[in-house]
């Protein structure tokens, strides 16, 4: 009689609750193959689902299943792979056996994971014989057939197995999920979503209503620009899949604009390319809400399961595991299952670096999207050769459209000037020289250098003003400097969401009403906020940030040009950082040449020119050198992952959100944290109550005892509170006279 193998037990001694291991490995590989069809990879996905758990197929992980001690079940699978297909076999083995731990180094050991050439070496239990009948295996491996980028190969293999990973891992996850959910008798937690056109058509009305409502309220040849853009924009959609650019001033309606030609583009192109997702990725985690918001306002109609939204602020290593149920918001956010998806840059670029499970997983519902990339030019320099190298390869390989969304273009095309650069980006706006003359609403000078005290002076002679300093240290001191009163502003990434939101709200209604305003911030405030002032200053940095701190300078076009000054400082007191010192010299080269009209097309892309330059002459667009790694080791694909993934920081330095106990809301979500068993929607309602802390500043916190864990033996170190509100205030946020912490909060937001 053949002995019957389970993949997981149940409940009922006789075993008739259990899952066998064919019924298991069989699930896996269809779910998988169907998470691959975009990228025409259905036959590697399925054998690697019914090679993954492979290692169950023995005597010791069956007495596992009934308490016995931990077995590798993963390296069996990996091996079998390996043995059968040579070099081509590793591409599964890589996907096997990381399933659980994350993908491994191939040769060169990384920190705690062992390399698959030592796991390809490794004694495992002796596998029984009945595994080839029930998992039948072609004698070739089937490779997908893909568009070749030359000089890239090695990039494009490493890029093949993540996703090959993100199709297995949450194959796996969702299969192991049903069984459980139906072992507890609970139902599916997972519901279906509007469809794109539903999403259409309350867009369509949506557009409608501010149409009918500028028109009534405020008509001015800004909103009519806006109305041009959008409409051609509309009309672009058509065009086949692949890269676009979406190039306006600021405040010419760039959010909603990409967000139609997306849909409308999604659409027209279901039949040939399947897009079912929108995905808009934010530089900034300070924005972020306000941008999701947008979404759901637009959507609300539909229902709550139509806009992600997905922070990096609590990491999602903490989630790593096979819990066995988690609420409907946790497994969107783990594989990204809604219609639209709003995150950052750090979570979008990084996962496409990732080795472990709990970041690849959502890779393979990025494939078939269209991907939004909102200020482009905010492409992480110093990684800004492999992340071209991901863009290019989502869009040629992977059913992707990607929109580089921005006021200010980065000079990406492929030329003379910049080799291996973008090819075939296809503009979706009008006219951008005419669009840029028709949006001119500001007069750009540089006036040289500005003592604190002189500022201060200037901020005392305007009613309304906005000063943009480099970092938060800068924008405390010039705003103790004139003092807290009525209609007096700082804003700084150490307040909380929440609190800014507050603060940014008073301020449009206070500029609205006429009355007195008076802004102090940091470059936060670039970042897609929408406000109006008559008079901006900006400490020196780069053309790109000037031409965002021009965006919050007669916005609405109320004012002339003349009226409406954006003025370049240089402060003696606060020397800029050495990135923006860069920055600058690149600005000051592109003052000498366009000093009249230094926000033309023109001077940006001259701008952009002279950045790439600089940067590439010694290797500062691939800081890391990935692209080479990749090159180096794809003859026998021994791809370092772990290493990648490592390597790949778009923020070098160590991050702690702490929670900040704001308002009557945040501390009823607080105590809900110290009774949770599962935290996904407490985590994302939290979002907007916390600050983030690099490393330094908050062992300091620690230390002094002012921060305290919650839950910590269920959740680790995830969730950290700030004790009372001494530290807090309504005027500077989280504010510390401690030299580590001051010294650690210096950054440019």
């Amino acid at each position: 009689m053949t002995r019957v193998y389970y993949a997981h037990s149940g409940n009922e001694a006789d075993k008739s609750d259990w899952q066998t291991l064919p019924d298991h490995l069989q699930q896996v590989g269809s779910i998988a193959a169907k998470n691959a069809r975009y990228f025409n990879a259905e036959d590697l996905a399925d054998i690697a689902g019914r090679l993954h758990d492979l290692g169950k197929y023995t005597r010791e992980f069956q007495a596992r299943l009934e308490g016995g001690k931990r077995v590798d079940h993963a390296t069996a699978g990996a091996k079998i792979a390996f043995e059968k297909w040579d070099r081509l076999g590793k591409i599964i083995s890589y996907i096997v056996a990381g399933h659980h731990a994350g993908l491994a180094n191939g040769i060169d050991s990384g920190e705690g994971r062992s390399t698959l050439h030592d796991r390809l070496q490794k004694a495992i239990p002796e596998l029984d014989e009945v595994w080839g009948k029930e998992m039948a295996l072609p004698n070739q491996l089937p490779f997908p057939s893909f568009k070749v980028a030359e000089n890239f190969q090695g990039f494009q293999c490493a890029f093949l197995i993540r996703m090959l990973f993100s199709c297995l891992v949450d194959a796996d996850f969702l299969d192991t999920e049903v069984f459980y959910q139906k072992l507890k008798g609970k139902k599916k937690s997972r519901g279906d979503h509007p469809s794109l056109c539903k999403l259409q058509h309350a867009l369509d009305n949506h557009l409608e209503e501010l149409k009918n409502k500028a028109a009534q309220n405020s008509p001015n040849s800004v909103n009519d620009l806006r109305q041009k853009v959008l409409n051609h924009s509309r009309k672009q959609a058509l065009l086949s899949p692949g890269l676009f650019s979406l190039t306006v001033p600021t405040g010419g309606g760039k959010t909603l604009t990409s967000m139609a030609f997306s849909l409308d583009h999604a659409i027209a192109h279901s039949k040939t390319h399947q897009q079912r997702r929108i995905i808009y990725v934010i530089p900034f985690t300070s924005i972020i809400e306000q941008n999701a918001k947008v979404f759901r306002d637009v959507f609300k109609t539909l229902g709550d399961d139509i806009v992600l939204e997905h922070h990096s602020a609590f990491d999602d290593k903490k989630f790593d595991g096979r819990e066995e149920t988690k609420d409907k918001l946790k497994l969107a956010m783990e594989n990204w299952d809604f219609p639209i998806v709003v995150t950052t840059a750090v979570q979008f670029f990084e996962s496409l670096f990732a080795d472990r499970t709990s970041k690849c997983r959502k890779l393979h519902n990025i494939t078939g999207s269209v991907i939004i990339l909102d200020e482009a030019q905010m492409l992480p320099l110093k990684l800004l050769r492999p992340t071209m190298a991901a863009i290019d390869e989502l869009a040629r390989n992977y059913k992707c459209s990607i929109v580089l969304c921005t006021a200010t273009q980065p000079a990406l095309l492929h030329s003379d000037d910049f080799l291996n650069g973008f090819i075939k980006v296809r503009e979706i706006a009008p006219d951008i020289s005419q669009l840029y003359t028709d949006l001119d609403r500001v007069t750009v000078r540089h006036i040289g250098v500005q003592t604190d005290e002189q500022l201060a002076e200037t901020i005392g002679r305007n009613d309304q003003i906005l000063i943009i300093v480099n970092n938060r240290r800068h924008a405390h001191a010039l705003f103790d400097l004139i003092g807290v009163s009525e209609g007096h502003y700082h804003l700084t990434t150490l307040m909380c969401a929440m609190h800014r939101r507050k603060v940014l709200d008073e301020i449009r209604k206070r500029l609205n009403d006429g009355a007195l305003c008076k802004v102090i911030s940091t470059s936060l405030i670039e970042a897609g906020v929408d406000v109006d002032f008559p008079m901006v200053m900006r400490a020196e940095t780069g053309l790109d940030s000037v031409a965002q701190a021009a965006g919050r300078c007669n916005r609405e076009g109320r004012k002339s040009k003349e009226e409406s000054e954006v003025l370049i400082f240089t402060s003696p007191e606060w020397k800029a950082p050495p990135e923006l010192d860069q920055y600058a010299a690149s600005l000051r080269y592109v003052m000498r040449n366009h000093e009249g009209d230094l926000l033309s097309p023109e001077a940006i892309k001259a701008y952009f020119k002279d950045v790439y330059w600089r940067k590439d002459q010694d290797g500062g667009l691939d800081t890391k050198r990935l692209l080479k790694t990749h090159r180096d080791h794809c003859a026998d694909f021994t791809f370092p992952f772990q290493t990648i993934a490592s390597e790949y920081r778009i923020i070098e330095s160590y991050m702690q959100p702490v929670i900040i106990a704001y308002d009557k809301e945040a501390e009823k979500l607080i105590e809900g944290l110290y009774h949770a068993e599962f935290v996904g929607g407490l985590a994302r309602k939290l979002q907007q109550y916390i600050v983030q802390i690099p490393e330094r500043a908050f062992i300091a916190l620690k230390t002094a005892g002012v921060v305290s864990v919650i839950q910590p033996e269920r959740f680790g170190d995830q969730f950290w509170v700030l004790i009372g509100r001494d530290l807090y205030s309504e005027e500077a946020g989280l504010n510390w006279d401690n030299p580590y912490f001051n010294d650690a909060n210096s950054s440019v937001m």
